[in-house]
């Protein structure tokens, strides 16, 4: 595990404040899942000054977990349990929106499969005086150290999945992508960019979301472990990386989103038609892979063959807007 922290970090980190953070959970009907994480932001230090959770309006004792939690936690819980199931997108969206209100200057999302360092909010406030938007470092579910592609190939539209893993004596490096599944965001960049875009559901709300960050600042991958992954999820273990399972929403949604996806890069005017339409080919190719070696099924593809349809129309409608900023 790491310990050292960023050069000059004593002097740099008093400008960071803790209070000035805000943790925002999204959660649906993992209760178990979401009291993990709970439990370790009140073994936290320091802590964030709120903890905002939004409900994706779950059937299970989500609120009932939730409020046995205040008085452990010393921060402000404000809890929000939406009427429908919004997906991670919507979830996150309102969250942030939530925190913005709140008149946040940090917000740190999260999904609720993890559990959070005791010292992660320390250890990302050391690099908040240097950068605006931030990815931490996550643990797997066994313990061993996730590899998260930080770096999109924006003509093709898709992750390039061979990125240096390492760092240098600097321990960070920039990324032009991001995941909501520890973001760490100043709400300067969230004004310019805007809330996230609930369309998208699931999948690559974040990845949109991070590139579009990384335009108005330099957005980096810090080599700070900050994460545990709480959640077990099958894999293919393919050397080098990991090929995770799936599910059928998330096929439908990968290949859907790629009409939302392509509106962005048109938006701000880095759309490549035809290596785009590559990228989308090489996305199908990599679901059809994973059900094949992770899943050991070829049932599913017709969920894929529905996302690049519903994607496709998504792509031709005139009236689409790109969510606008919040200044």
């Amino acid at each position: 595990m790491t310990t050292t922290s960023p050069q000059h970090a004593g002097r740099e980190h008093a400008l960071f404040d803790p209070a000035s953070a805000t943790i925002a959970i999204v959660t649906y009907n993992r209760s178990a899942l979401l009291a993990k994480l709970l439990a370790s932001i009140v073994r936290m230090d320091p802590h964030p000054g709120h903890v905002v959770i939004v409900d994706n309006a779950s059937v299970d004792d989500t609120e009932e977990v939730v409020e046995s939690f205040r008085e452990q936690i010393p921060a402000t819980i404000v809890y929000r349990r939406l009427e429908t199931n919004t997906g991670g997108s919507g979830g996150f969206s309102e969250g942030m929106r939530v925190a913005y209100e709140l008149g946040s200057t940090w917000m740190w999302l999260m999904d609720d499969d993890v559990e959070v360092l005791p010292d992660g909010l320390a250890r990302m406030g050391a690099w908040a005086p240097r950068f605006k938007s931030i990815q931490g470092r996550r643990y797997d579910y066994d313990g061993s150290e996730f590899y998260w592609q930080y770096r999109l190939s924006i003509p093709l539209g898709i992750p390039i999945p061979f990125a240096p893993a390492g760092f240098d004596e600097a321990r960070y490096r920039e990324m032009n992508s991001g995941c909501f599944e520890g973001m760490f965001i100043h709400r300067d960049i969230v004004q310019k960019v805007g809330l996230p875009d609930p369309r998208f559901f699931i999948y690559w709300d974040d990845s949109v979301y991070g590139w579009l960050a990384s335009r108005h600042t330099t957005a980096v991958i810090v080599d700070e472990f900050v994460l545990r992954r709480t959640r077990e999820i099958r894999q293919w273990d393919m050397g080098v990386r990991h090929l995770n399972a799936s599910s059928n929403a998330y096929r439908y949604y990968i290949m859907r989103n790629r009409g939302h996806m392509r509106h962005y890069f048109r938006t701000q005017g880095a759309l490549r038609p035809l290596r785009f339409a590559m990228g989308t080919f090489l996305t199908f190719a990599k679901e059809l892979i994973r059900l094949v070696f992770v899943e050991r099924t070829v049932r599913g593809t017709s969920n894929l063959w529905r996302g690049l349809r519903d994607g496709r129309r998504i792509a031709r409608d005139k009236t689409w807007q790109a969510m606008p900023p919040l200044a």
